[in-house]
């Protein structure tokens, strides 16, 4: 008694692409739903406060540093400013600078608005890099 193969032909030597499909198409499906959820936020930069021993150079004098109080006035640099003159004081300011880059420090007990709005005019005037300071930082810790 013989065993029928099927067809004539004999045995086929194809691989089937079938289960391979199945798992590409699994595989693309996952890549699509990981994609959305990477998290996105603002880039920031925190000053590093400077080795022992040394002293302050002339870019740290260049260092801006834009403060909210927590009465909401705003000083650059210890200069007193309001919400309205921020932008165009960054702009003078950095006309003839190459490297843009501001700190923002906020008042712990002010609201995250003030800051964010800081935030957002340095970037309309054309500012780089936004750093955050906390007073943690300030006190070289």
């Amino acid at each position: 008694m013989a065993m029928a193969v099927g067809g004539g032909a004999g045995a086929r030597a194809d691989i089937n692409v079938t289960p391979l499909i199945d798992v590409l198409l699994v595989l693309l499906i996952i890549f699509m739903v990981i994609t959305p959820l990477t998290p996105k936020g603002l880039e920031s930069l925190v000053p590093q406060p400077p080795p022992p021993n040394q002293k302050q150079t002339e870019s740290d004098q260049r260092t801006v540093v834009i403060s909210i109080n927590k009465d909401k006035s705003i000083l650059i640099n210890q200069e007193p400013s309001t919400e309205e003159k921020l932008g165009s004081r960054l702009e003078e300011i950095f006309k003839t600078r190459a490297e843009r880059v501001v700190f923002v420090k906020g008042d712990p007990d002010i609201e995250f608005q003030y800051v964010a709005k800081a935030i957002d005019t340095a970037k309309g005037a054309g500012i780089d890099k936004v750093g955050l300071m906390t007073p943690k930082m300030e006190q070289g810790q």
